[in-house]
């Protein structure tokens, strides 16, 4: 079995994530996503993301009775920032396989900058999700990173973004439609992002 791991703050997971990520595993022959929420993103204050457990709890909710996703809470258990260089090595002796790692577009210019990226390289097969024109000057990359280029993978272009959720409950305007009727339940039951 092919899988495909989507690691993120899904801060909340929206329906962008969803079928962006779908439509890759479909076009890049992926059988299973494996959505990976982090503990505490290296990039992120703790104070704008919401906290693990409930990011875990609404990734689970957003695909429940889906066979092609399953939610991991590999980095949820590990103390600390949640690098992708410790959970793939964690991947990596756990299903004594090669990990396929799915990042946007948008993160490609910042993955020099990951921890222990050179590294990350030969640990991480990563897969890159594009939105539909979107271009990149490949020379600007450091030498290491330009054979991604062969890993571009189109996907819909979508315009839902987690943060525009977060003001749009902030400010008590609607988000159904932007999520999985469970995630916007959930997130009003539990008073998030006010």
């Amino acid at each position: 079995m092919r899988r495909l791991v989507f690691g993120g703050s899904f801060n909340p997971i929206h329906h962008g994530h969803l079928l962006c990520s779908r439509a890759v595993a479909e076009k890049a022959g992926f059988d299973r996503i494996t959505l990976i929420p982090s503990a505490q993103p290296p990039h992120k204050s703790a104070a704008s993301v919401a906290a693990s457990a409930d990011r875990l709890a609404m990734c689970q909710l957003a695909v429940a009775g889906d066979p092609l996703f399953e939610v991991d809470d590999i980095e949820i258990h590990r103390q600390g920032s949640s690098f992708s260089f410790d959970t793939a090595a964690e991947l990596t002796a756990r299903d004594n396989g090669p990990v396929h790692w799915l990042i946007g577009a948008d993160m490609l210019m910042y993955l020099p900058k990951w921890y222990r990226a050179i590294e990350l390289l030969n640990k991480i097969d990563f897969v890159v999700i594009a939105r539909p024109g979107w271009t990149l000057d490949w020379e600007t990359l450091p030498s290491e990173f330009r054979h991604l280029r062969d890993n571009v993978v189109e996907a819909p272009l979508i315009e839902i973004s987690a943060s525009d959720i977060r003001a749009r409950v902030a400010v008590g305007r609607p988000v159904r439609y932007m999520m999985p009727d469970a995630v916007c339940e959930y997130i009003e039951k539990r008073g998030l992002y006010r």
